[in-house]
């Protein structure tokens, strides 16, 4: 575990030297779980949101984006079950005095188990070598099963515990399995109790007529709201789906893990209207398509797995987890769930406005079930950016420090290096920079001998360097090295636009979803 506590605490010192990730108000000593995006980070992120946004509106007909307010009536979140059901079960240590999360005691104290699986996995596969069948060693060897059985267990009763909302049993659980204090090593816990997660504020000019609001916890009630007036103005014929991105809110006690677990961040959702009964057949569909989308990154199929939830959320039929591979385990990256009628029919009832669709096939009315795609954008940054973050051995003994960030994604496309700063070649670099930009974010670089340099842009993720020597200014062609195999090419000028192309269009690597 301490392995993988180092690798990252060098993810976030990274993000931090290459001007991705900054804590926010750092000059007043930061403020807890929230972060700012630095000059990096903002084009990663606003890649990522791109590359979300092209795959799920642009390519389907049938669906469409918007942009809600953040304020929304109050009764929204009396409609949709904030008010009464948005809390987490939180518990507090009485030596520490610290607050944990009930449910994340225990989930952390199951990936332990399964990593005693993962190791037992790591000690076969060393000992058989070629001939090692992962899927049959799973499925087959005692010890692991015997971990599998345990692990499963004990998140079937916490979830059924949650479901009842039967708190002294989520207790009595922590005390069974004997977990304690990550700080203090004290197993002398408090009673679980509900805290609800939603930050307040006030709408109005003076204090006694201001309005009591709330910062939205979610981007999803926005899309319900509007569900009508994008229906009827964009004569949407159900299956179709909204999307949407943006800020949400969530006063997180125990916000951790860097920018996994913020009381500020960013989702990407979309909201599937469908006829009632079609949910099993679109929830089914929806997870397959959604899990393409990840693999079309290329950030390797063993880093992700479906979990499906034991305890629902009070307004779904079917939920399950696309869950990553991060540094400190696997967790939620996405959620897929199958929501019935739950939100459109609760703020028809609150609104006492129709909330229905008239399908003319059936030549009646219905109130539409929904399928819900939720990803975490900030969970995603951190998702390709640890994924990508690499320490590599070379052949001369020596190490580099590398961000394989998938081409598509990477802030700068390329960085243009004039050799010397003489000769006229920084001026055919600045021509070529000037010329690259109307295309994609391309950076200059001068400073230092070539090696140095190709290092930095290495480290920031940059997918090729394009050195303009004294050769260029024979036969105008320059070496464009490449940042994951570091081989060199020479290439005409004319064509180093083609070469970048190919590599970060969203179109080639969308191609397969």
């Amino acid at each position: 575990m301490a392995n993988q506590e180092d690798i990252f605490k060098k993810v976030i010192s990274h993000a931090k030297e290459y001007g991705y990730i900054f804590q926010s108000s750092e000059i007043y000593d930061g403020l807890s779980a929230v972060y700012d995006y630095g000059q990096n980070g903002i084009e990663l992120k606003n890649n990522i949101r791109e590359y979300w946004w092209r795959a799920m509106v642009q390519l389907n007909d049938n669906i469409v984006g918007i942009d809600a307010a953040i304020f929304m009536h109050p009764t929204t979140w009396k409609a949709s079950g904030h008010v009464d059901a948005f809390n987490d079960p939180l518990i507090d240590n009485k030596d520490s005095k610290k607050r944990y999360r009930a449910d994340v005691l225990v989930e952390d104290h199951v990936a332990k188990i399964e990593a005693k699986i993962d190791k037992e996995v790591a000690k076969a596969a060393k000992r058989f070598g070629d001939a090692f069948n992962r899927q049959e060693f799973l499925s087959t060897n005692t010890r692991v099963l015997g971990y599998r059985q345990k692990a499963d267990g004990i998140l079937k009763r916490l979830g059924k515990s949650l479901e009842k909302e039967d708190l002294a049993d989520v207790k009595a659980l922590i005390e069974e399995l004997g977990i304690a204090c990550p700080l203090s090593g004290s197993k002398n816990w408090t009673d679980v109790k509900q805290f609800n997660l939603m930050f307040g504020t006030k709408l109005g000019s003076t204090a006694e007529s201001a309005m009591d609001l709330y910062l939205r916890p979610e981007t999803a009630q926005g899309i319900f709201v509007n569900f009508l007036n994008v229906q009827k103005t964009g004569r949407m014929k159900i299956p179709f789906g909204i999307a949407q991105t943006g800020k949400a809110f969530r006063n997180e006690i125990v916000a951790r893990q860097f920018i996994f677990r913020m009381r500020e961040f960013e989702q990407m959702e979309m909201q599937y209207f469908i006829k009632p009964g079609t949910q099993k057949e679109w929830y089914e569909a929806w997870k397959e398509k959604r899990m393409k989308w990840h693999l079309s990154l290329g950030m390797g199929e063993d880093n992700y797995r479906f979990h499906d939830h034991e305890k629902l959320a009070h307004y779904a039929d079917a939920a399950a987890d696309i869950e990553f591979k991060f540094p400190f385990g696997f967790k939620e990256l996405e959620g897929i769930h199958s929501r019935t009628d739950f939100d459109l029919a609760n703020h028809e009832k609150y609104s006492s406005k129709k909330l229905q669709y008239f399908d003319p096939e059936e030549n009646k009315s219905y109130v539409p079930y929904v399928l819900e795609t939720s990803i975490g954008l900030d969970r995603m940054f951190l998702a390709v950016f640890s994924n990508a973050l690499q320490e590599e051995q070379l052949a001369n003994n020596t190490t580099r420090t590398v961000l394989k960030l998938p081409a598509v994604l990477a802030p700068n496309k390329a960085a243009v290096l004039p050799l010397v700063k003489k000769d006229g070649l920084p001026k055919i670099a600045q021509k070529m920079v000037d010329d690259l930009k109307w295309h994609f974010n391309v950076a200059y670089d001068e400073k230092d001998a070539v090696g140095r340099r190709y290092r930095r842009q290495d480290a920031v993720g940059t997918p090729f360097c394009i050195t303009v020597d004294h050769q260029t200014l024979e036969d105008e062609t320059v070496t464009v090295r490449h940042r994951d195999s570091m081989q060199q090419e020479r290439v005409a000028i004319a064509e180093v636009k083609g070469v970048i192309e190919k590599a970060v269009a969203i179109k080639e690597w969308l191609k397969g979803v």
